[in-house]
């Protein structure tokens, strides 16, 4: 795993930036993509969804940004949809065969929803989260033809 991307999103983490937003601005900027919607659709999913322990936010930034660039404009388009599908499923299953699943909560063990699970949130960040979101960041460029 790349480093220089791991010490940027432990930076990120400490300006209080959440998983979602972080896979999003980076792979965004990666792609050259600007929109003043970014991170702000990504923001929501952070803690799996609503800090609920949901899907990873790092897997949700992931998905965001394949819908970015990949999307569909119109809803007959379905080779768009179909691809941006495709890419969907296989950063999940890339996610889930490195990590062993693809929940918040079964990926840290803590629920988020507590004041003593938001205080373990940024020992957890440095122990597991940046490997979550340096791996998809790493991961959808890869997906997308793009080396990190």
């Amino acid at each position: 795993m790349d480093k220089d991307l791991e010490r940027f999103v432990e930076e990120c983490f400490k300006e209080d930036a959440n998983c979602a937003e972080i896979v999003l601005l980076t792979v965004t900027r990666g792609w050259k993509m600007r929109s003043k919607l970014i991170p702000r659709v990504a923001t929501p999913f952070g803690g799996g969804i609503g800090r609920q322990g949901g899907v990873c936010g790092a897997l949700s930034g992931g998905v965001v940004a394949i819908g970015a660039r990949y999307g569909r404009d119109v809803p007959k388009d379905l080779e768009a949809r179909d691809k941006s599908y495709a890419l969907t499923r296989e950063l999940f299953r890339r996610f889930k065969e490195e990590f062993g699943g693809i929940d918040c909560y079964d990926l840290i063990q803590c629920d988020l929803l507590t004041p003593e699970g938001r205080t373990r949130q940024r020992e957890i960040r440095r122990e597991k989260c940046v490997k979550f979101v340096a791996r998809t960041v790493e991961t959808v460029l890869e997906l997308g033809g793009e080396r990190p």
